[in-house]
């Protein structure tokens, strides 16, 4: 997976497929460094990794609802 983040230093846009553990070795590791430097990216990533694990307790009956 690639994304192009742009002129924005941060990895926001890269933060989503991180989490599911869908990015190439070099993209893992250009995010893994990036978030022990940026309070504000370490943040966006542990919203985006708790809406992700509440988004696998859903069951499908839940989604009929």
């Amino acid at each position: 997976m690639s994304a192009d983040p742009g002129d924005d230093g941060h990895v926001r846009l890269l933060l989503g497929a991180y989490v599911l553990d869908a990015l190439d070795d070099g993209e893992t590791c250009r995010v893994t460094g990036h978030l022990q430097g940026c309070d504000d990216c370490a943040r966006v990533y542990a919203e985006v990794a708790e809406a992700s694990a509440l988004l696998a307790l859903l069951r499908a009956e839940d989604l009929r609802e």
